[in-house]
């Protein structure tokens, strides 16, 4: 296992290509024993051969942007293998807005392995990070004491180590740590891979269109207000009330409008 402290990836505040991913968004995901090609086929991407640098990488992005008048949620993603702790990992980058990695591709990926992945969504701000084991998520966090997964406290001497403060003194006067680059340094701890610009800009990506999502069949809404003398209403309505209702004003609204006009008044 490595060293890795948040020290070592002071280099994302200068790297123009990691500011340009806290901008805009991004998702790094690291998968060991699987291959690059088969990491983007369980993603259901679409292949569109390779580029050379994480440069080239963000252009073939803005280009699909700019095709698509930023309007889409699909994006370019590119995987690499690298060297890390118990073999070959395969690293994946995409600039996503905050999409993310779908849990089912995580699950999928991890099911014989392993699987760490950290992202950002583009300066909300909202940063994450997932570990996956054996299909299973492990440990998950947006703030590193709120952590969730079936053992969330299983990474915390690593935490504290990359120099992430666990405490939940809101007055503590210590040193600041630069979560994200610890975060990265804590991906490096349970990898083995050590993430730098040189890498980035150096690798070799294979590319993959992530088509966009689609969007879910709703089942209903829930109305939640508290006004300000504390009182609460709470409601929930299924779809087919919802479009009942909507058939209903529809037809009331299809309705002739009727005037009746006033009798003159008798001499």
């Amino acid at each position: 296992m490595t060293s890795a402290t948040a020290h070592d990836y002071a280099w994302i505040r200068s790297s123009p290509s990691f500011r340009y991913a806290l901008e805009t968004g991004y998702t790094l995901t690291l998968v060991r024993g699987v291959a690059p090609e088969e990491v983007l086929r369980v993603m259901e991407a679409e292949p569109q051969g390779t580029c050379a640098g994480v440069d080239a990488l963000i252009g073939q992005q803005e280009e699909l942007l700019d095709a698509t008048d930023h309007c889409c949620e699909s994006f370019i993603a590119g995987a690499f293998t690298v060297p890390g702790e118990g073999g070959d990992w395969t690293l994946v980058l995409y600039f996503d807005g905050g999409v993310g990695m779908q849990p089912r591709f995580l699950e999928a990926l991890s099911a014989d392995g392993h699987v760490v992945v950290h992202s950002s969504n583009g300066g909300k701000p909202i940063h994450l990070f997932h570990w996956y084991e054996d299909g299973r998520l492990q440990t998950s966090f947006e703030w590193p004491t709120a952590r969730e997964g079936s053992t969330p406290d299983a990474l915390n001497s690593l935490m504290r180590e990359v120099g992430f403060d666990l405490s939940d003194d809101e007055g503590n006067t210590g040193v600041r740590v630069d979560t994200k680059a610890a975060t990265l340094a804590l991906a490096e701890r349970l990898t083995g891979v050590r993430v730098t610009e040189k890498l980035l800009q150096e690798a070799e990506y294979r590319l993959g269109h992530v088509p966009e999502e689609p969007a879910e069949e709703w089942t209903g809404i829930v109305i939640d207000i508290t006004d300000a003398h504390g009182r609460r209403l709470y409601k929930k309505i299924t779809r087919e009330e919802v479009e009942a209702g909507m058939e209903r004003a529809c037809a009331e609204a299809a309705q002739p409008i009727v005037i009746h006009k006033s009798s003159p008044p008798a001499p």
